[in-house]
């Protein structure tokens, strides 16, 4: 999830977002970028043999990315998350585990002298110790709903795509963490903190395009796909107890159902002088979350506009957060869709579109709901951070469906542009 407990008090994580797995061919773009092409599979074949630098991805738990880690290289599958810092894998750990560190040569626990063990990044705030009997450093977070994460600081070489294999430290942990995809290995920290993926690897740019297909691509280095509007980073440089200033944040400026642009005042949109109220773009996270006061004005012009065309299911709460959720046919909720109206995110020099033709839908079918006459319930993809509850607004990957993504760490930005991702990625020779 995007959401360390030191960012976000009172975080507990919705586990639903897609996975990703990593195969064995990857393609070298014209601008030196590795393009990794994303299908459509369940979390089952993982055991299947793949080429090593292919990314397919299956909606289920988490977006998670199969790569290669240790001498001789194994196959672990990784939550991908560019709100994350510092990389997690589990080890030897019965079903779950993919890792087996005696395994491989390569592998080093981080011993407690070492400058990494005493560093203050977002994942270790002073959170690590030194373990008495192996003289190792150990790592120990604290989640939201009281459980906790805790293992070994080690580094290993991860490949992905090609050689060279890449030195990296990560927490080499005994159980899954709760705040984390159950069904992964583990997790890969791609935020702008000092024990990220990104930052290790010295990785100045990366992107991914995601369709409503549930394939996609996901590119390491420059892309030159298509023109991105690009919005800057927020970044504040005193430390405040509600701001993340190693997350992807941008600042949120208007809101727009359809034609109309929400009466939200501005003061609301910007983070407050605690850091709550910053607008993080999240990989981690699969819907869209606003602040109370911004969500209620959101709901009301939405059903609003929607009145007659959606029948309300009052009393219904989609994982503790979507109280706004109807009820209708598989058929008359097709039919809606077309009359439903877009939710425009407007931000400085870009702007990201859910549903209305836009990236992404406004409305999910809970799995498992059932009502009378053959009817589901289908939920509002943008829910109300206060019953999280959490102080901050965040755009969930659901919401970046058929729009490239661009994450430039270099230019301080993250780009934005509106794109058919299977025509997308045919010019970088990916077919979808």
């Amino acid at each position: 999830m995007a959401f360390s407990p030191s960012s976000v008090p009172g975080f507990f994580p919705l586990l639903i977002a897609i996975i990703v797995i990593l195969q064995l061919q990857s393609y070298e773009t014209q601008a030196g970028g590795l393009a990794l092409p994303l299908r459509t599979q369940k979390l089952q074949s993982l055991s299947t043999p793949h080429p090593p630098s292919k990314l397919r991805f299956h909606r289920n738990v988490s977006l998670t990315v199969t790569i290669a880690v240790g001498t001789p290289p194994q196959n672990v599958t990784m939550v991908l998350d560019t709100g994350s810092e510092l990389s997690w894998l589990l080890c030897d750990t019965g079903p779950l585990s993919q890792f087996r560190p005696r395994a491989s040569s390569s592998y080093a626990p981080i011993p407690c002298s070492s400058p990494t063990c005493k560093s203050q990044t977002r994942d270790l705030p002073n959170l690590s110790s030194c373990d008495s009997a192996t003289h190792n450093c150990h790592v120990s977070l604290t989640y939201a709903d009281a459980s906790t994460a805790e293992g070994t600081l080690v580094s290993d070489l991860f490949l992905v795509g090609g050689p060279p294999a890449r030195r990296t430290n990560l927490r080499c942990q005994s159980s899954p963490s709760s705040a984390g995809d159950t069904t992964a290995a583990g997790m890969l920290g791609m935020n702008r903190g000092s024990l990220s993926f990104v930052a290790q690897t010295k990785t100045s740019r990366f992107s991914y395009c995601i369709s409503d297909r549930d394939a996609g691509v996901l590119l390491l280095g420059p892309s030159n796909i298509v023109p991105l509007n690009y919005t800057p980073l927020v970044q504040i440089s005193l430390p405040l107890p509600y701001f993340d200033r190693v997350a992807y944040s941008v600042q949120l400026e208007t809101i727009r159902v359809g034609a109309k642009t929400l009466p939200i005042p501005k003061s609301v949109l910007l983070p407050d002088h605690t850091g709550a109220g910053q607008t993080m773009v999240d990989s981690g996270t699969q819907f869209s979350f606003l602040l109370g006061q911004a969500y209620e004005i959101l709901k009301d012009e939405f059903l609003r506009q929607t009145s007659g065309v959606l029948n309300p299911e009052k009393g219904y709460v989609f994982q503790g957060a979507f109280d706004t959720c109807f009820r209708a046919t598989q058929l008359a909720a097709a039919a809606a869709v077309r009359r439903i109206p877009a939710v425009v995110l407007g931000f400085q020099g870009a702007e990201v579109a859910g549903g209305g033709g836009g990236g992404g839908g406004v409305l999910h079918r809970v799995e498992g709901e059932r009502r009378g006459n053959n009817e589901g319930v289908w939920c509002f993809t943008f829910g109300n951070s206060d019953l999280v509850p959490m102080e901050a607004y965040v755009i969930g990957h659901h919401h970046q469906q058929n729009i490239w993504v661009e994450y430039d760490l270099e230019n301080s930005r993250v780009g934005f542009a509106p794109v058919q991702c299977d025509l997308a990625s045919r010019k970088l020779g990916v077919m979808l």
